[in-house]
This record gives structure tokens, sequence and C-alpha cells, in this order.
């Protein structure tokens, strides 16, 4: 009697087999041609911390930090290509896919201590600078997005292989394409102006390009075949703790993709409802999104046939419908006559983007030239941050002026210049006096408005903290007598304005509150 045969699949023998043959070829073509030692004697030699890297790694940050003062991109591109940030960033790639512990301590050691050098020179540099107004380049590198997550991802990629298979030159492009140096150099910025979000949003652009890189570099390193054989002999706690950093670094780069990824969905879907609302002869043009106003701010301009023109007010509703968050829709509908083809719409459509191009540029000429001319200082003086619609401008100390005239200046600009921010730093000086009546605790009209003059110039000037003369230390009384109740109003009222009360030596009928020295944000 004959034994019963299995079936046999074919069709997944065959694939088992093509599968095989391509490892195969795979290690004896491409990680069979890497000379593993060679390189890894490189990475070593080029991630650890010397004298030679911290010299480097200053003059990178002082370089970098006088081109975002000046907000040149040539000197910026400068610091780029002698930063030497890259390096221990590879090193630490390969010590993850080589699961070797002391390679990781090694150059994570180098990273941190350079990445401290940089912010630290750099900070001392804005100190000793007149130029410390944000630049567009400073407030370019604030705000991780989808194409600095993408750069990352390719230049990473693009240098392991220039590493592992000997093309050192391409080193140079791809240390200028990660921007390493730049958002340091802007944490620095924000430490020394006391500008909190500009310094914490740089070091999150400078978390996301170094998490990707470092995972980058592991993934590609384990392809060309690098691997823990090729490695010191490591302990379970050692390589348990290897696998935690692993996880542990996927989960800021999680939450920042998840950001990133949320904002591209609600581009998409307003570019969606804007194409939907006018039909499918009408065109979206251009389409901005600020997603750090409250509430966001949409600009669309949309070039559609007259009978298809919307309302506004009616779109923003929708868009705040859809994206499930209050929203501004700033809408610019360029109507077409009747009978116009696709062809007319394009045409429209160039003319519309020369037109808006020479108006925009008009329009910021005119906008830097009037907030010049009441803040007492040249155009060029003025800064100007396109992408967010906000001037900047550190105005000259004008004969006879007091804090509350700067104030007054700021919102003439600003009803001057429609949807664009302006902010007016004021010159250091005395701030207004807050006069109660005879026997009066509350704070009248006159009061009020010197309160929030004083806050309005102590945000100008970066400082968290104002002296209430007569506040009471830690917890109030349970009956506080009347200069302290007059200090505790004026507190109430600081503390609406986002800026901290800090107590002083009481006072009569007026309180002169100061700025509390290194309260800075």
């Amino acid at each position: 009697m004959t034994s019963p045969t299995l079936p046999v699949d074919r069709h997944a023998a065959a694939g088992q087999l093509g599968r095989l043959a391509l490892y195969r070829w795979w290690r004896r073509s491409v990680v069979g041609r890497v000379d593993h030692e060679a390189v890894l004697a490189r990475v070593v030699e080029e991630s650890g911390w010397s004298p030679r890297f911290a010299f480097m790694t200053m003059m990178s940050a002082g370089i970098a930090e006088l081109g975002l003062l000046l907000s040149s991109p040539a000197v910026v591109i400068g610091a780029m290509l002698i930063s030497p940030l890259m390096n221990p960033i590879l090193g630490f790639g390969f010590s993850l896919a080589l699961f070797d512990f002391r390679e990781l301590r090694r150059s994570l050691k180098a990273l941190a201590i350079g990445s401290a050098l940089a912010i630290a020179f750099t900070a001392l540099l804005v100190l000793a600078s007149p130029l410390q107004a944000p630049t567009a380049e400073i407030v370019a590198r604030t705000r991780p997005n989808l194409f600095d997550l993408a750069v990352a991802l390719f230049a990473a990629l693009a240098g392991t292989f220039a590493i592992i298979r000997g093309r050192g030159d391409t080193i140079v492009g791809v240390a200028i394409a990660t921007a390493l140096m730049p958002p340091l150099a802007v944490v620095g910025y924000g430490i020394a102006t006391r500008n909190a979000p500009v310094g914490m949003g740089a070091f999150a652009l400078f978390v996301t390009n170094f998490i990707t890189i470092a995972l980058s570099a592991t993934v590609m390193a384990r392809f060309y075949g690098f691997g823990h054989h090729l490695s010191r002999r490591q302990g379970w706690m050692q390589t348990v703790v290897l696998v935690l950093v692993f996880v542990g670094m996927a989960i800021p780069l999680g939450i920042s993709l998840n950001r990133i990824g949320r904002e591209a969905l609600a581009t998409s879907q307003t570019r969606s409802l804007l194409s939907d609302r006018f039909g499918a002869d009408a065109r979206v043009t251009q389409l901005d999104i600020d997603f750090t106003a409250q509430p966001i701010i949409v600009r669309a301009v949309v070039i559609t046939p007259r009978r298809s023109m919307q309302k506004t007010s009616a779109i923003q509703a929708a868009l705040a419908q859809a994206l499930d968050r209050p929203v501004r829709l700033n809408l610019d509908q360029i109507l077409l006559g009747a009978g116009a083809d696709a062809l007319a719409a394009q045409r429209e459509e160039l003319r519309q983007a020369g037109e808006a191009t020479n108006t925009a540029a008009q329009r910021v000429t005119d906008l830097a030239n009037g907030i010049a001319l009441i803040t007492g200082i040249t155009p060029d003086a003025v800064t100007i941050d396109r992408d967010h619609h906000r001037a900047v401008a550190a105005a000259a100390a004008l004969p006879g002026a007091s804090v509350a005239t700067y104030r007054a200046l700021e919102r003439r600009a600003a009803d001057q210049s429609d949807d664009w921010d302006v902010a007016i730093v004021p010159p250091q000086g005395p701030l207004p006096p807050v006069a109660f009546a005879d026997g009066a605790d509350t704070l009248d009209a006159a009061a009020s408005d010197a309160v929030t003059t004083s806050a309005w110039a102590a945000h100008r000037w970066n400082v968290s903290a104002l002296t209430v003369p007569g506040l009471p230390a830690g917890a109030p009384p349970a009956e506080p007598n009347l200069s302290q109740r007059r200090a505790l109003a004026i507190a109430a009222l600081l503390r609406q304005q986002g800026i901290a009360p800090q107590p002083a030596p009481a006072a009569g009928r007026q309180f002169a509150l100061t700025p509390v020295t290194g309260s800075g944000r």
C-alpha cells in the first residue's frame, strides 16, 4: 500500500525560493561589498568628543546666530557647512544598530556637550548684540513641519549611505540639508531674549531632526549588515536599555508626526471644502493656514465665475464645523465674467498672481515705512515676517514720549495695517504710576489703563514679572490694610494680563511698578 502524499503549493515554494535567492544576492552584492570594520572605525573616530569638536561647534553656532540676527540665509548656510553635529548623531544611530551601549553613551555625551556649548555661546552673543528683534530666519525655525521631517529623513539616509559606501564628500551637502545648528542657535536666542515659545519651538525642531536622523541611520545601518555581531559583547541589561532608548525616541517623533498629520489633514479638508463650495469651474490658487493663532487663520484666494460667488461668513462657519475648531477666514474672490472658460481662468490667475506679488511687496514696503516713521527708526530696522503677517520694531527714544505713548503708536500702526500684527518695543523707561483716589481701593479707568500699559510694556520687554509696592508676600492677610488692598487689586489685573506680580515695599496713593530683574521668559 502506498503512503499518501502531501499536496505541494508550487506558487508558495517558488516565492520562498525567490526570497531566498534575493536574500543571498543582497548578502553577496550589497552587504558583502561593505568594509564594516573600516566604516565603524571612521564612525567611532568622528562621533566622539574632542577639543576640535567643541571649537568647531562653537564657531558654527556663532556664525549661525549672526546669520539669523542678520536674516542672511547665506551666512546660515556657511554655519551649517562647518557644523560637526551630524557626526555624533550618526554615531548614535550606528550604536543602536550595533547594540553597542558604550558607543551610544560616547556619542550622546558628545552631542549633549556640543548642544549645550552651542546654546550657551549663542545666548551670550545675543546678549552682547544690539540686534535682538526676531527675524524671518528665526521665526522659520520655531515650528517643525512635514517638510522639515522629510528633509531630515532623506538627509539621514543620504549621509548614512555616504559613510557606508565611502562617499565622504556627500556629507557636506547633508550637513546643509539637515540644518541642525540653526535650531540650536534659535534656542540660545530664545533664552537670551527670555522668549520661551521661540526657544521651545526651536528645541522641538532640533529634537525632531535628531530623532529622525538617528533612527534613519539605524535602519540604513541594519540594511547594510551592521549588527550586534560587530560590536562588543553586551549584557542583557544594556540590551534592554538600548531597546528602551529606541522606543523612547519613537514616542516624541510619533507625537510630532501626529500633529503634523492633523495639520496636513486640516489643510486638505479646507481645500476640499472651498473647491466643493465654489464648484468645478473655480480654482483655489492660494491657501495658507496659521495653526498657531487662536482662532486659526485661514487665508485663501479663489478664482471663480461671478455666478458662483459665496458669502465669506457662510464658508467660515462651514470651515469651523468641518475642522471642529474656531476659524477666522480671510477670503479673496476673483470674479470672472459670464462665459469665461478654463483658459480665461488661467490668464486671470497669472494676472492676479503678478498683481498680488506687486501689491504685497508694495504693501510690505508701505507698512515698514509707516512703522519706521512713527517709531523714529529706518525702514530696514523694521522686522517683517511675511509668513505670519507680523511686524516688529524697536522704537527709538522720542523726546517727551512715555511708555503709554509707544503703546498708542502701536495701536495706530495696527489700525492702519489690516490683518498684520504690529509690535512696537518701547525703550526701557519708567512705567506709568497707578494712582488711587483718597480712601479708594479699586482701580478706576485711569488706574486700570496704567496697569494694562505696564503689562503691555513688560510683554514687549520679555519681562514676566513686575514688582507691586505693598503687595503681601505669600497668602494675603485676613484683614488687609488699605495699601495691601490696593496692591492686591493691581496684582489681580496684572495676572489677567499674563504678568506675575511680586511684592515690594509699601506705598501710599501712587504705586510705581518696576520690572523684576532676571524674570524674563
